[in-house]
């Protein structure tokens, strides 16, 4: 214990001293220090210094960009894991491109219907799931419904309200869906989709968001108040960085789209 104490009792020193010579090292600890206490004095140093400069650059700096954080994450593994936060950010930007890929082609095709959610009796399924799709010619798909033909017409209600722009005809268990001449609308309309599905990307990416920072926040009463602070700033800079990126994505598929 009196070996922990004669530590942390040096603890205003090494900040005093790494404040004022930033380029030099840190002065060293009495010999005797525990390697745990070392370790932990260390990280908070860093991140108090962090916290200072991040202050003064604001306080200098009014009217500028705000100064950027860059926490190493091992710093803070024990209270929030800031990779799997940036994981979980990419994964929804990555549904994004899926999603324009996928569903918001001026050319429809066969893949495009795949994925077109069915509500049967029996719960929701992928239209792929339920009957063969294929291509017949440039101006027509065919989608054969012979293997659960109970579901045809809930298939077609599904096609038609996906805002492909389609219009199916039912023969019996086969529905033919006739592919739309790409008319300025038509491409206006996928562009509305666009935005439309950026938008719920966004939705979920502030739920990401949410998620981390009420993680940081259960930490209030046992870290400092700069601490919690650099993290919900970080965060925030993840959340920005993600949604100026599904931007970009945007732009260029409304350019793509429009022409």
């Amino acid at each position: 214990m009196a070996t922990a104490l004669r530590c942390v009792r040096h603890v205003p020193s090494l900040l005093y001293r790494s404040w004022c010579g930033a380029v030099r090292r840190l002065p060293q600890a009495p010999a005797g220090c525990p390697a745990s206490l070392l370790d932990g004095c260390g990280q908070r140093v860093q991140l108090v210094l962090l916290a200072r400069q991040l202050a003064t650059k604001k306080a200098k700096g009014k009217g500028q960009a705000p100064a950027k954080v860059n926490i190493s994450a091992t710093l803070v593994e024990d209270i929030i894991n800031l990779e799997e936060t940036n994981e979980d950010m990419q994964a929804v930007i990555e549904a994004l491109k899926e999603d324009f890929s996928r569903n918001l082609s001026v050319r429809t095709s066969p893949g495009a219907l795949d994925h077109i959610i069915v509500m049967t009796r029996d719960g929701k399924f992928p239209l792929n799931q339920l009957g063969q799709i294929s291509q017949k010619s440039p101006q027509l798909i065919v989608v054969n419904m012979t293997n659960f033909p109970e579901s045809t017409a809930a298939a077609a209600k599904a096609i038609r309200e996906s805002g492909m722009n389609l219009n199916p005809e039912v023969d019996g268990t086969i529905i033919r869906v006739p592919i739309p001449k790409v008319t300025r609308e038509h491409r206006e309309s996928l562009a509305r989709l666009a935005k439309q599905s950026t938008n719920k990307s966004k939705e979920a990416l502030r739920k990401v968001r949410s998620k981390s920072v009420n993680q940081v926040k259960k930490f209030k009463s046992k870290v400092s108040e700069d601490t919690i602070w650099l993290l919900e700033k970080q965060i925030q800079q993840m959340t920005d960085s993600a949604a100026s990126e599904m931007d970009k994505l945007l732009a260029a598929k409304t350019k793509e789209l429009l022409g």
